[in-house]
């Protein structure tokens, strides 16, 4: 029988991305979508993480576990601290969305820029950042009216505003996309694309971030972890008597 997964969303767009990274790093497995896409409608009008908007993201694990998930993966990247409470609950492996990414990019440096389109996602991910590395230098943009376009069925606008914003990041060690819903941004002539690398800032000129093209972005690697997630849980079920 084949490993089900949950896969928990915020928002429509993010369904396709994370989907995609499935295909590619862990296709045998089988997965289940949930979305409520009025979670990020009420946390930006809530303006912070409230005990209901908690309440709704456990009971989405919930059913999700109830309906047969081995594993439960939130795509939404601005309810860390209510995701980490389904994580202390449950007995299947719960991951946030960015936890492969943070984890990654904290492997290249201190220096890290990170573009978003979410508001309510840029203090929730510069928090977790800082409890992974109290001495890191971050430096976030948020792109709100790209999400905007992107919810419309924008996509080349979308990819324009992210390649125009990128630049205000200044320099960094490695930027971060901090969405499901930003992956495969095309960048446009903004940027210097090099081998697979590619290097924000004016091209010929000294480059100033860089960010790996050859992963659309970090968030596929969370498809690569939760695989080894549940091999791990499965080896240690094995184990016992």
């Amino acid at each position: 029988m084949p490993v089900r997964i949950a896969l928990v969303h915020a928002v429509r767009v993010a369904i396709a991305p994370v989907e995609d990274a499935f295909r590619r790093h862990w296709p045998e497995a089988e997965l289940s979508n949930l979305l409520d896409d009025s979670l990020s409608r009420d946390r930006n009008r809530d303006g912070a993480l409230t005990p209901q908007l908690s309440r709704r993201i456990a009971t989405l694990a919930q059913y999700g576990i109830d309906a047969g998930a081995n594993a439960v993966l939130y795509t939404c990247s601005a309810f860390g601290d209510a995701i980490e409470a389904v994580k202390r609950e449950q007995k299947v492996p719960v991951l946030r969305p960015n936890e492969a990414m943070l984890d990654e990019a904290l492997r290249h440096g201190r220096r890290v820029g990170m573009l978003a389109t979410f508001p309510a996602t840029v203090p929730a991910l510069e928090a977790e950042l800082r409890q992974l590395d109290p001495q890191i230098n971050i430096k976030s943009v948020c792109v709100p009216e790209a999400m905007g376009a992107l919810d419309s069925g924008d996509k080349a606008t979308h990819d324009r505003l992210l390649a125009l914003a990128a630049p205000k990041l200044g320099p960094c060690d490695v930027v971060m996309l901090a969405q499901f819903s930003m992956a495969g941004a095309q960048w446009g002539s903004s940027v210097d694309i090099v081998g697979s690398s590619v290097y924000v800032g004016a091209i010929g000129r000294s480059r100033t971030a860089v960010y790996d093209v050859s992963q659309p972005n970090f968030h596929s690697i969370s498809a690569y972890q939760l695989r080894k997630c549940h091999s791990a849980a499965a080896a240690t079920t094995n184990r016992k008597p």
